[in-house]
């Protein structure tokens, strides 16, 4: 049974899944333009999009895709808004395409952030008019938000709905803190498409990446039609398809309950998959699960092409037994250990007891922060931090004058620094050496020494425009620097995509070319253990290393993340759900894998920080289903 109502289409990549919308749109510019006509594309904004927006402008670069008769509708834009400042869509939209291809100005269409107020009504029915007069959209870029909206249609909204000013959701707001630099400066309304403009688009095509989006998914694609989820709207639209990498599909019942469907091609890592979610809905340790659970729950076929209940349980139960360790370095020989760390406190956040064991157990232990952080420090922080030293070099006797001219500038510039403004270099510097001293400090609170501390402060992180950033070559030079110092046996990186800003994905793409680079100077390729950041933490049947926390390390665990005083009480980018701080979500999280592990009938401890080994094990039947349905 397909549980699927709009057509789904997975890869193994958001750049696989962006490179196949691009080629659509491409193939159906260059058709139109032999006949003369001309093309109209919906557009959307954000991180999503970006890869589709880079392969078009490299096929008008290097193969002459020709962009003169195609006319553009942007999905919305923040009211009001300022169009020339970075985080409007308009500013987004002409650094991420119409810069890089031959789009006529005149063609393009976005939503207006500074319309009074008594005329935005009329603005609306003109988009609404331009579209028509167009001959309506021939395609539809989408993305989703997290709570399933599409455009600006947030929960509510009507399937009748046209271009419109709307307020917007909370969640919404939160999710958009990071690009504004706090919720409290992202505008409380936009104007966006309507539901029903979006339907009468000919063709519709909604990209999702990351594991963040999977629970939304799960409700826009296989739930009914509701106007709590706005994506749901999409269902029975003649021409629309969902392309998801694997991390955004992994709630579908294809991938996470695929028995429900009908027969599977069964392998060790969907047969894991199968017994702790059977355990789940029966509430059984795994040892207890009987071959009528089996039978009533859709798994008769893996039961009996095991032999029964008792052989399925077992190969089960022992695997997960055999991820708990307490030495995650391995006995014997001592070893040279990398942790990378995205941001200068996703070290001890995420795997700060098994750091701490580590360096207790005698390895050779490195930690490198690969970005600097700066973007995460609120500007009191940086304007007390400089009271400090101007305190500081007045009782010392150090340079009073020059740093009073630093102090000025700090103080001046903030005073009338506007909402998501870029920082000034010094500031820059004093945000960034902040965060670096906060690192310095937990890593000694860890017993790390600190020549063993490296700050790569990667390029992309620093970049001053408004186009989303990129790991580059630089970026990717100087991961593979730190490898040739390091030379390490382990290396720990983090390996989740659901950070609000992308920061992780982005390092580990840089860390994933560096150590192909790595490999083929003739180097030995370390062992590659990935964890996951303060989001979210590996399924339990995904996890191959379990690092058992007594109550004493856990909360020594946290003494170390409060050493990161600056993300302390209020982070600057939480998320767009949690209000947790980080050491709450840590340790709770924690505590909830071992409870997990408890509750399948395997040793109870206190907490567990549980890792990933590269490379990913991938199930046949997540193979198997990767572009189909």
């Amino acid at each position: 049974m397909n549980a699927e109502k709009v057509p789904v289409s997975i890869y193994a990549s958001a750049v696989e899944a962006s490179h196949v919308v691009a080629r659509e749109i491409a193939d159906l510019i260059a058709a139109n333009n032999a006949t003369g006509r001309s093309t109209v594309l919906g557009l959307a904004t954000g991180h999503t999009p970006l890869h589709v927006y880079r392969e078009l402008a490299r096929a008008h670069a290097e193969e002459g895709l020709d962009f003169a008769r195609v006319v553009t509708f942007n999905l919305d834009e923040y009211w009001p808004i300022d169009p020339a400042i970075r985080q409007s869509y308009h500013a987004w939209m002409h650094e991420n395409l119409f810069r890089h291809v031959n789009v006529p100005e005149a063609n393009i269409h976005i939503p207006s952030g500074t319309m009074p107020e008594d005329q935005i009504e009329s603005h609306c029915a003109a988009y609404e008019q331009a579209i028509r007069d167009a001959g309506g959209i021939d395609l539809q870029l989408l993305g989703i938000g997290n709570s399933g909206h599409i455009g600006f249609n947030e929960p509510g909204a009507k399937p009748g709905s046209r271009t419109r000013r709307v307020r917007l959701d909370r969640t919404t707001r939160k999710a958009a803190a990071a690009d504004f630099f706090g919720q409290g400066n992202v505008p409380e309304m936009a104007i966006t498409m309507g539901v029903a403009t979006i339907r009468e688009a000919r063709r519709i095509r909604l990209l999702a990446f990351g594991e963040h989006k999977a629970p939304i998914l799960r409700r826009a694609v296989e739930d009914p039609v509701t106007d709590a989820v706005a994506a749901s709207y999409l269902h029975g639209h003649p021409d629309v398809t969902f392309l998801l990498n694997e991390a955004a599909a992994a709630n579908l019942t294809r991938l996470a309950t695929p028995w429900l469907r009908g027969p599977c091609e069964w392998d060790e890592m969907l047969e894991r998959q199968a017994v702790v979610w059977l355990a789940g809905e029966v509430d059984k340790p795994i040892l207890k699960l009987t071959d009528e659970d089996y039978l009533e729950h859709g798994l008769g076929d893996l039961m009996r092409s095991r032999g029964g209940a008792y052989h399925i349980n077992i190969a089960a139960f022992r695997h997960l037994m055999g991820t708990i360790t307490g030495w995650p370095g391995g006995k014997g020989e001592k070893r040279r250990v990398l942790i990378l760390s995205p941001h200068p406190d996703d070290d001890v956040i995420s795997m700060g007891g098994t750091l701490i064991r580590l360096v207790q157990q005698g390895h050779e232990v490195h930690v490198a922060y690969m970005v600097s952080g700066y973007l995460a420090v609120f500007d009191h922080n940086a304007a007390r931090h400089a009271d400090f030293v101007r305190a500081f070099n007045q009782i010392f006797g150090l340079t009073p004058d020059q740093t009073a001219d630093v102090e000025r500038h700090i103080d001046q510039f903030l005073r009338h620094k506007g909402p998501g403004d870029l920082d000034t270099p010094e500031v820059r510097a004093i945000k960034t050496l902040i965060r670096r001293s906060e690192a310095l400090d937990a890593a000694r609170f860890c017993g790390l020494p600190e020549d063993r501390a490296h700050f790569l402060d990667l390029p992309f992180y620093e970049a001053d425009t408004v186009e989303a950033r990129a790991a580059g070559p630089d970026d990717v030079a100087r991961v593979r620097d730190l490898f040739d110092t390091v030379r390490p046996d382990l290396v720990f990186a983090a390996g989740d995509l659901s950070d609000p800003h992308g920061t992780h994905r982005l390092c580990l793409e840089a860390v994933m070319q560096a150590l192909a680079a790595y490999e083929a100077a003739g180097h030995a390729v370390p062992d590659l253990w990935l964890y996951r950041g303060a989001w979210q933490e590996w399924p339990i049947h995904q996890i191959d290393m379990a690092v058992p926390l007594s109550p004493d390390e856990l909360r020594q665990k946290r003494f170390a993340i409060f050493r990161h005083e600056s993300q302390k009480d209020r982070a600057m980018f939480p998320g767009p759900y949690d209000t947790r701080e980080f050491w709450q979500r840590a340790e709770d999280r924690n505590m909830a894998t071992a409870n997990l592990y408890d509750a399948l009938g395997l040793p109870e401890y206190h907490g567990l920080e549980a890792f990933a080994h590269w490379p990913l094990h991938r199930s046949a039947h997540a193979d198997a289903q990767l572009a189909h349905g």
